[in-house]
């Protein structure tokens, strides 16, 4: 089973920078189940809000980001490390929630982290 489990959520100032980690494992590494497969993603949740899409990174290494993080916000991946990285520069006060990653693999939504909370204050 995989399982996800974000890091690095702190609270910041506006105009300031983290870095989030998604730490991935429990791939059986049988018929392709591996990190490197796997289509990941990252989504956040505002207080009394839904769930937003933030941005992906494709299993080939294409990225794309929700309009108001373009330039902002970079995803990565170390696929040696089964790691997920986003990386938030220029923090505004509306960039603040629980930040989840998604294991997406031929479509199917695998699994959720249990969310790192980001507080951005002016």
């Amino acid at each position: 089973e995989v399982t996800l489990v974000e890091s690095g959520g702190k609270s910041v100032q506006s105009g300031g920078s983290l870095r989030l980690s998604c730490a991935a494992s429990g791939f059986t590494g049988s018929r392709g189940d591996i990190f490197s497969n796997y289509d990941m993603k990252w989504v956040r949740q505002a207080p009394g809000q839904s769930l937003e899409w933030v941005g992906e990174i494709k299993k080939d290494g294409t990225t794309d980001y929700e309009d108001d993080v373009l330039g902002r916000f970079t995803i990565s991946r170390d696929n040696a490390k089964d790691t997920l990285y986003l990386q938030m520069n220029s923090l505004r006060t509306e960039d603040t929630g629980v930040y989840f990653c998604d294991a997406y693999r031929g479509g199917f939504l695998y699994a959720r982290g249990q969310g790192t909370q980001v507080t951005v204050s002016s």
